[in-house]
């Protein structure tokens, strides 16, 4: 492969999400094993920043060497605009999709809307007011189109579950499907940082409103390197938390939410032939352990 066509070259995977579902965890298991966007996850290019043009995207793979898979992992999941314009300039990219218990990835979505200071709405409130939430959980509804687009067979469905219960073997799935060599997690870093978990709300509103301000502005303007310092140094966990921490659900709010989402359950279970009855089940009736729910779509 010449110089010219490694800057011409289009990522050969994609994970896709939706958000609070391991994506952060995945990007850096993956980091060393294959190309990745420099010195930021998630690009947004198909979703929020598609006007910028082809090389500016590619131009975010610069550095990747060609002779390993090239890749990004970013949260498209739930954007049938960002699927299209995948499809259009790479239609035989593998596709990777990460699911979670929908309460569970709803209320983490929620939390991160809460410190970046999106809201200050009750998390069910914020439900019945925020409809790309529960769009996000419409698992069914999206993974057949991303099935429509790409073929079953490229399309790789994992779940939270499994990502909590067996790390290692979530990622030697991950691996045989992106098609790289399978590796020790125990060469990755920061695999346990908590940075994306999201344990307390923000201690000022308004502090964490212009620091969102001044982050979605770094990203603008490409200044990952800034945004990752910021990062290190602290910055951002200081605007984004600091205040109470947040509670577990109660069983009442917890049996509202899952009905909510129940039907949406139910698609997923008919679409993949699968049994996700826990998913379905109030958190006080569940059995300890949940069933291993990983699988490859064919």
């Amino acid at each position: 492969m010449n110089l010219k066509q490694h800057r011409n070259r289009w990522p050969d995977f994609l994970a896709v999400g939706p958000p609070r579902t391991g994506t952060t965890w995945l990007h850096r298991a993956l980091v060393g094993h294959v190309g990745l966007p420099a010195n930021v996850k998630e690009i947004n290019f198909f979703d929020v920043y598609y006007d910028y043009g082809i090389d500016w995207y590619l131009s975010h793979f610069r550095r990747c060497s060609p002779d390993l898979p090239m890749g990004e992992v970013c949260t498209y999941f739930a954007f049938p605009h960002a699927r299209e314009r995948i499809q259009r300039h790479m239609p035989g990219c593998r596709i990777v999709v990460s699911l979670r218990d929908p309460v569970g990835r709803a209320y983490s979505h929620y939390k991160l809307m809460r410190c970046r200071a999106y809201t200050k709405a009750s998390f069910e409130e914020f439900l019945a007011t925020r409809p790309m939430v529960n769009n996000a959980n419409r698992y069914a509804f999206h993974l057949a189109d991303w099935f429509a687009c790409f073929g079953r067979q490229r399309v790789l469905v994992t779940f939270y579950d499994d990502l909590k219960k067996d790390p290692q073997a979530y990622f030697d799935r991950t691996c045989d499907f992106i098609g790289i060599a399978r590796s020790s997690l125990q060469d990755a870093q920061d695999l346990n940082d908590s940075v994306n978990s999201f344990s307390s709300r923000p201690r000022n509103h308004k502090l964490a409103q212009n620091a969102r301000h001044v982050l979605v502005y770094l990203k603008r303007n490409r200044a990952y390197r800034t945004i990752n310092l910021f990062a290190r140094t602290g910055i951002w966990q200081f605007c984004f938390g600091g205040g109470d921490e947040y509670l577990p659900l109660t069983p009442e709010e917890d049996a509202r939410v899952r009905e909510r989402f129940r039907p949406e359950v139910e698609a997923l279970e008919d679409l993949l032939n699968l049994d996700l009855s826990a998913w379905k089940k109030p958190r006080d009736r569940r059995d300890p352990k949940p069933p291993n729910q990983s699988l490859a779509a064919d």
